[in-house]
């Protein structure tokens, strides 16, 4: 009878055990600030809307993120709150949408099937040259990672004069709080609230990878660097987020002060003292946000500081806290596209490469090797390795160096329906919709108006392995796994990372922008 029983009881226990691991994710949970109702969908439960801190409207317009108040009751988490105030621009698919300056919320998504073991947490950072962007846009959607087994996050964050402003009356009032860089305490705050909240969700709040693209990489990179920013996050990606900042690009709050002081006399208004910083508080938002995006951000900057030097938050540039191994020590990939930004206006050939001393005339040769002066041309190549591809090289470098885990990359991939669009390889940002795995007819459409089309089984097969390689290493702090091409560490030796090839191939390779970049770099000592 015994022999009998045991292995019936066997069973028994294998069909719960199997029961509950198949067991679906709760879509009702349980935050510090109150209950929440997600929405399942196609394998994913989605969480959208959640404020993460108190709104800041008000009072509290230019003053730190507060914790969110509590609520009563079941709070349905079924739709994106708003995108931060912004100068839309139309025909970006990574562009803000229903904006309002009530916009400090996050969004979670998480597989529909529960698990035993708490998963890894990705957190986004959305790009837009820190006076653009959001949440809502579709390519930023995270239920294709939530499908594999990670649970992610997109924040949103204060941008333009909402995100980035001093005035001697700010400064006065509440003088131990944080001033100026308000995105960025927007972006702490979001990791501080993953980090009290996320297991409920059934994150793991050690094992956080945070990533963003363009604005988003260099907030990852100022988050890496930032004394606030350690211990939020174990794992990094950045997206072209340049990383090699010379010293003292950021002002200091001192001089941050003056510009909004100007910005407050073009509104009408003088003083510096309670008086002035409410008239500025009872501004209208449209007044704030005026015609300021990321193409116009130079044309503002009387009266628009950006990032600043606070000394807390922002103490160093990343580039000296890389050299000076103060960063955080996270696992870190890097990397840019093959035809990404640069912001160089030199006016002539000569003041192009007068920064190259006497490797003048080897930097003309390398930038221009058929010769044909074309300025234009050799400036977009000068001005995209000084701005994205050197410095990305250099943080791998800085990283590996320390022993930490740093992997390197560059997107030249361009979609099939595309190509006619983009000769010159990979634009800036033409990478999202493959890390996403949200490459098709939508983004297509959306980015260009005289391109459409499906994905091809080739566009399709470079998602998988993008977005393939950026879980792994959410996972583990390794891009590598099976069914995937061989991604080395860095190792300044080798100088080798990933390309994702015109012709949709990835290999590890030597780069081939070497003599390029070490001509840059040499520049920078």
């Amino acid at each position: 009878m015994l022999k009998r029983v045991l292995p019936l009881a066997a069973v028994l226990c294998a069909a719960l055990f199997a029961s509950a691991a198949a067991a679906p994710a709760p879509s009702l949970v349980r935050v510090e600030t109150g209950q929440l109702q997600g929405a399942v969908s196609d394998g994913v439960v989605a969480f959208k809307g959640i404020p993460f801190a108190e709104q800041p409207v008000g009072d509290l317009r230019w003053r730190p993120p507060q914790k969110a108040k509590p609520w009563t009751g079941v709070r349905p988490a079924l739709k994106n709150g708003h995108d931060c105030l912004q100068s839309e621009i139309k025909g970006d698919p990574g562009m803000g949408t229903d904006l309002g300056e009530d916009c400090l919320y996050l969004n979670v998504w998480r597989p529909a099937q529960a698990s035993a073991k708490k998963l890894p947490v990705m957190v986004w950072i959305y790009g837009g040259g820190l006076v653009n962007g959001g949440t809502q846009p579709a390519i930023y959607q995270g239920d294709a990672f939530a499908r594999e087994g990670v649970v992610f996050v997109s924040i949103n964050y204060r941008l333009g004069r909402f995100g980035f402003f001093a005035h001697p009356a700010l400064t006065a009032e509440h003088p131990d709080e944080l001033k100026g860089n308000y995105a960025y305490m927007d972006q702490l705050a979001a990791l501080r609230w993953v980090q009290r909240n996320i297991s409920a969700f059934g994150g793991d709040p050690r094992q956080v990878t945070l990533f963003g693209e363009s604005a988003g990489g260099f907030s990852v990179h100022t988050l890496i660097a930032s004394p606030l920013g350690k211990g939020l996050f174990q794992r990094a990606i950045v997206e072209s987020g340049g990383g090699r900042t010379a010293e003292g690009a950021a002002p200091s709050v001192k001089a941050a002060e003056a510009t909004g002081l100007a910005f407050a006399k073009a509104q009408g208004i003088e003083g510096t003292d309670a008086t002035a910083l409410a008239k500025l508080r009872a501004l209208p938002a449209s007044a704030v946000t005026g015609n300021l995006n990321m193409y116009t951000s130079n044309a503002n900057a009387p009266t628009y500081a950006g990032p600043m030097t606070d000394g807390k938050l922002i103490v160093e540039t990343p580039q000296a806290a890389y050299l000076g191994r103060r960063q955080a020590k996270v696992a870190l990939i890097t990397g840019a596209n093959g035809a990404d930004l640069g912001f160089n206006f030199s006016p002539t050939l000569d003041a192009l490469m007068a920064p190259f001393g006497a490797n003048k005339a080897k930097a003309l040769a390398a930038y221009d090797p058929q010769g044909t002066g074309n300025l234009a041309q050799i400036r977009n190549r000068v001005g995209m390795d000084q701005l994205m591809e050197e410095p990305a090289r250099f943080d791998a470098a800085t990283f590996a160096a320390q022993g930490l885990p740093a992997y390197e990359f560059r997107f030249d991939y361009v979609g099939d329906a595309l190509k006619a669009r983009a000769p010159n390889g990979a634009p800036h940002a033409s990478e999202i919709p493959f890390v996403f795995d949200k490459y098709g007819a939508p983004y297509i459409a959306m980015v260009s108006a005289t391109h459409s089309g499906e994905a091809s089984a080739k566009d399709e097969a470079v998602a998988r392995t993008m977005h393939g390689y950026w879980l792994n290493f959410a996972k583990t702090g390794d891009p590598n796994g099976a069914g995937l091409p061989r991604w080395p560490r860095y190792a300044a030796a080798r100088d080798e990372l990933m390309i994702f090839r015109r012709d949709g191939v990835a290999a590890a390779t030597p780069d081939p922008l070497k003599a390029r970049l070490d001509l840059v770099a040499a520049t920078q000592k």
